[in-house]
């Protein structure tokens, strides 16, 4: 038997799915998480981003490692098959959920790790980068777009995406 291909972990939000379009959701007082989660399935695709991922594909498994709650799962998916990325596993956070996308993104590619060695994780936080070149990951920072003030708190301090 041969041993598993590598897996890439890609996250979603702001590395294969454009979120700009729908970050006012995030900058109103009460924040409208339904809202901006509901717009997802409008989000621009991220050529850079779905261009890395068929590249990867070429020697690694992907999985999609997302800090969108699991009741999202349905409309998630059907947008990766849109974007031509579809048929990977999606891992999302379980709804309530509300660590830190650091915390919780560690925890699902450790367990993955138990599977198949993990060649790359590629994500667009830089806190979650540290924390998976802290726990011993290859990563790649997808800076093909600026992250806002909202996606970095909606991240790494409010633990929604």
């Amino acid at each position: 038997m041969s041993d598993p291909r590598p897996i890439a972990v890609v996250d979603i939000d702001g590395v294969v799915a454009d979120v700009r379009h729908r970050l006012h959701f995030l900058e109103s007082k009460p924040k409208d998480w339904d809202a901006f989660f509901a717009a997802a399935s409008e989000d621009p695709v991220l050529r850079e981003g779905v261009d890395r991922v068929g590249t990867l594909a070429i020697d690694h498994d992907i999985v999609f490692v997302t800090g969108r709650p699991a009741r999202c799962r349905s409309q998630t998916e059907h947008w990766l098959e849109r974007a031509g990325i579809g048929g990977w596993p999606v891992v999302m956070r379980r709804n309530g959920d509300r660590r830190p996308a650091r915390l919780t993104k560690v925890h699902e590619v450790r367990t993955l790790a138990r599977s198949a060695p993990v060649g790359v994780v590629v994500d667009d936080d830089p806190e979650v980068c540290a924390a998976m070149t802290e726990s011993g990951f290859t990563v790649e920072l997808a800076t093909w777009i600026d992250r806002s003030e909202s996606l970095r708190d909606a991240q790494g301090t409010e633990g929604r995406t």
